[in-house]
């Protein structure tokens, strides 16, 4: 009786060291807390001043930026919500930019053709006065 105990005692010694051979080491996660908040608020202001593209368009990158890097944390949702802002207020910005650019070239062009028939019209005027 006494052998068999002992040898349940060296199974269950070798069977202990076994189990901390094999199991990983697991890291504590290191909470972003900041990098989710940051996103969210840099979203929000992204999303409110769509109209000053010299604000919203940076904001909007760092509110995306952030998100991605907050989105490993367990605050997934705050991520994922100025992710989505930040990237809405961005592609609005970016619009408006787009937008304002084309008609203030449609408008030059139009400005520039306009005043080579005006000057056409003087010279052939002059010619004949």
């Amino acid at each position: 009786m006494d052998e068999e105990k002992k040898e349940i005692v060296e199974v269950e010694k070798v069977s202990n060291v076994e189990d901390t051979q094999t199991k990983k080491v697991e890291e504590p996660k290191k909470e972003k807390k900041g990098f989710c908040i940051a996103s969210l608020v840099l979203g929000i202001v992204a999303l409110v001043f769509f109209c000053l593209w010299y604000i919203s368009i940076p904001c909007g990158i760092l509110a995306v930026t952030f998100g991605i890097l907050g989105i490993k944390t367990i605050n997934k949702g705050m991520a994922m919500a100025g992710l989505i802002t930040g990237a809405i207020g961005l592609v609005i910005s970016t619009l408006i930019v787009i937008i304002l650019f084309m008609f203030g070239f449609a408008i030059g062009m139009s400005d520039a053709l306009d005043n080579i028939g005006n000057e056409y019209h003087r010279s052939y005027n002059r010619i004949y006065d």
